[in-house]
């Protein structure tokens, strides 16, 4: 849980309190994208805490393109916000666009919004270069009283973005990373994890023989789903706790064979 100065989160329940009608009406209305921006410029300013006329633009341009708006603090892009109109959902495909315009100008977060809907995309400048959609929350819901919804807000507050050389956003990311279901999946199907399934067993009845490619095989065909172990970021989770659990697994090994019968 992250700590929110007291005055942040008094600016983030008031602009909560503030806006919820404000998009919500601009929803139902469908108003024009020109119009939407105009509502998310005053977000950035009032509830997140940019200055309007220094560190918010419109005339951030990307080899003769411009954005929608970006975030500028002490003269660096930090952020790309591409808007759309309020009434419009939005899709992947809205993302590539501001994607193609962090990747030229080495930006890697990005946001994706329609003022109702939030969707904060980190950049991989990778081969090819592709976004990761890292959360998003829907501001029309959000609640003033719950810390989770305000921890979201705050990521993406100027506090937060000016934090140091790994922001709020930066530490929530790389948290995400390891703490997912693909880690889990693997750490579940570990050695280590195994050998201490298979002694709990034995311990619930002592004539269990079960081994741990047994366990493995139920872990596999009955409890994980098969397309988180098939997934491309399972291959890189896999890699991460093999790494990580190397030297334990060999320990763990030798201690559980001296318990074998």
């Amino acid at each position: 849980m992250v700590t929110i100065p007291v005055k942040v989160k008094e600016r983030l329940i008031g602009g909560i309190k503030k806006f919820q009608p404000i998009v919500s009406k601009a929803q139902s209305k469908d108003i024009n994208e020109s119009d939407t921006v105009t509502i998310i410029s005053d977000i950035l300013s009032d509830v997140f805490g940019y200055d309007k006329y220094t560190e918010i633009t419109s005339e951030f341009a990307i080899k003769k393109t411009y954005c929608d708006l970006a975030i500028k603090l002490n003269g660096t892009p930090k952020l790309l916000l591409e808007a759309k109109a309020a009434g419009l959902e939005l899709k992947e495909n809205h993302i590539k666009q501001a994607v193609d315009y962090g990747a030229n100008s080495g930006i890697e977060w990005v946001v994706l919004t329609n003022s109702v809907n939030w969707k904060i995309y980190n950049i991989n400048f990778g081969k090819p270069v592709n976004a990761e959609l890292v959360y998003e929350f829907n501001l029309s819901s959000v609640s003033p009283k719950k810390q989770g919804d305000l921890e979201a807000l705050y990521y993406l507050t100027r506090e937060a973005m000016t934090k140091g050389n790994k922001t709020y956003l930066d530490e929530y990311h790389s948290q995400q990373q390891i703490i997912n279901r693909y880690t889990i999946s693997h750490i579940i199907l570990s050695e280590p994890v195994l050998d201490t399934i298979r002694r709990s067993l034995r311990k619930i009845s002592s004539d269990i023989k079960a081994t741990n490619d047994d366990i493995q095989k139920i872990i596999l065909e009955e409890i994980i789903k098969r397309d988180i172990l098939d997934d491309e970021k399972a291959a890189d989770a896999k890699k991460k706790v093999q790494k990580a659990l190397k030297p334990t697994t060999k320990k763990t090994t030798e201690s559980a064979s001296e318990l074998e019968p």
